[in-house]
């Protein structure tokens, strides 16, 4: 089954960590943006880059997660 573009870009696939929490909020991430990509159509260019802008905000809220999730600090 092809992956949704959300689940492309958070890379749901990917937990070294097999940390279920990590699953979790790569799953709702892939979601946030999946659903605000069913705004795009039809719109004009101004709401197109705010949707992106939103997307990109969506991805770089799942990686700063998984940094904190999977955080181990120093010995």
């Amino acid at each position: 089954m092809e992956k949704t573009l959300g689940e492309r870009r958070v890379r749901t696939g990917f937990n070294v960590s097999q940390d279920s929490e990590v699953d979790a909020f790569k799953v709702t991430t892939a979601r946030l943006i999946d659903l605000a990509e069913t705004h795009r159509k039809g719109s004009d260019s101004e709401k197109i880059r705010l949707i992106a802008l939103a997307q990109t905000h969506y991805e770089d809220a799942a990686m700063w997660i998984v940094k904190a999730l999977t955080y181990q600090p120093p010995q």
